[in-house]
């Protein structure tokens, strides 16, 4: 059973920094994609960042030079790197992971992240 679990949302001012932190359990095969998306209730799955299996990053366009994604293969773990915070930043954020993802773009992967955790709530004040 694949489990996913964040850590480090909370509030911060606008321009401040977070950093958030995904653990992963179940599997220890380095050859899937992962990354963190935004989602809000009734809407839909937004990109922030993606990491695929031979480390290539990439981003959503707001979040383009101000957030930075990273994975530890030896601790199972995933990072997002928050800096230079703005309100329309906020939103709870999920750490996904796909055994079988084809592509990612955007700050997402394709098909899609058919694993996630709970999220953790990001809240920036202006």
């Amino acid at each position: 059973q694949v489990q996913l679990v964040e850590s480090g949302g909370g509030s911060v001012q606008a321009g401040g920094s977070l950093r958030l932190s995904c653990t992963v359990s179940g599997y220890t095969d380095a050859n899937y994609c992962m990354g963190w998306f935004r989602q809000d209730p009734g809407e839909a799955r937004e990109g922030v960042a993606s990491i695929d299996k031979d480390g290539r990053v990439t981003y959503g366009d707001a979040m383009e030079g101000r957030f930075t994604i990273s994975k530890d293969n030896a601790k199972n773990a995933l990072y997002l790197q928050m800096n230079n915070l703005k309100p329309e930043d906020t939103g709870m954020y999920y750490c996904g992971a796909e055994l079988g993802c084809t592509s990612c773009s955007g700050g997402y992967c394709y098909p899609t992240f058919g694993y996630w955790g709970q999220g953790t709530q990001v809240t920036v004040s202006s």
